[in-house]
């Protein structure tokens, strides 16, 4: 009896040691970490989560917003009342990870990815200045965390999901507000999930562009737990790419404090 207990003792050591340490390589990275009981949150908790929204695509990387709420102070709404739309031959429990080939414009169209721990990365990204994504600028704003700098190289399947990083069809213009409020706080969720469970998950981003704009007026991420259809983690929303205070010109990324 004793030994067994002995033995029970050295395994949640051993876990709680585990997850200690992947927390503290993603402290080291900037980016926090969503708890394992938050990663089962039903979107009904979340803010943003009264409004919804119903996307239609149109054409191409054209997607038709007509019924999308304006932005009114929260990062992102739900889509389709929070459900994802995967079909069935989507369901696998083998990692993959596409992308769309650029558009005429040079735009990013949908990422999908179903996401295991394996392929989860350690260590510290590397750079990314090189990449210049669709109606890409310099502005700073000194009311704008991280430097100033408006916008952000935004991962559609972010750098911590599997570590693709310097893909130019995995990078679009984001407003910081819309990277750390919106994208960021949903692959926290997927990223805290897979640690602590370890099952697979499938992952969808999808730039919505209007027209021939370079800038894409937000992106909409969908998520669903594959081994259990979506009873631990399932969500779909979307993200306003805007940044309070200031006026952004979606055709060429040109922006302007607003009210000047």
């Amino acid at each position: 009896m004793k030994k067994l207990i002995v033995l029970l003792i050295i395994v949640l050591l051993v876990s709680g040691g585990w997850y200690a340490r992947d927390r503290l390589q993603d402290a080291k990275a900037g980016e926090s970490v969503t708890e394992p009981s938050e990663a089962g949150q039903s979107e009904a908790d979340q803010p943003g989560a009264e409004k919804t929204a119903a996307l239609l695509k149109i054409s191409g990387n054209t997607f038709d917003i007509s019924g999308l709420p304006e932005y009114s102070g929260e990062p992102f709404i739900t889509v389709n009342g929070g459900r994802p739309d995967f079909a069935e031959e989507d369901f696998r429990t083998a990692f993959s990870q596409s992308f769309s080939e650029l558009d005429d414009l040079g735009r990013c169209g949908p990422a999908f990815a179903c996401l295991d721990r394996e392929h989860m990365p350690e260590g510290e990204r590397g750079s990314i200045g090189m990449i210049r994504p669709s109606g890409w600028q310099i502005s700073k704003y000194d009311f704008i965390d991280n430097g100033g700098y408006l916008y952000n190289r935004c991962h559609l399947i972010g750098w911590q999901l599997t570590g693709e990083n310097a893909e130019v069809r995995n990078l679009i213009t984001g407003t910081r507000y819309m990277n750390v409020e919106g994208m960021l706080r949903y692959e926290n969720k997927v990223a805290g999930y897979i640690r602590f469970s370890g099952k697979h998950v499938l992952y969808r981003v999808t730039p919505v562009f209007c027209g021939r704009e370079l800038v894409c007026r937000g992106v909409q991420i969908e998520a669903e737990s594959v081994e259990d259809r979506g009873k631990a983690l399932s969500f779909n929303v979307y993200c306003y790419n805007v940044q309070p205070g200031v006026e952004i010109d979606y055709l060429t990324g040109n922006n302007h404090l607003k009210g000047q």
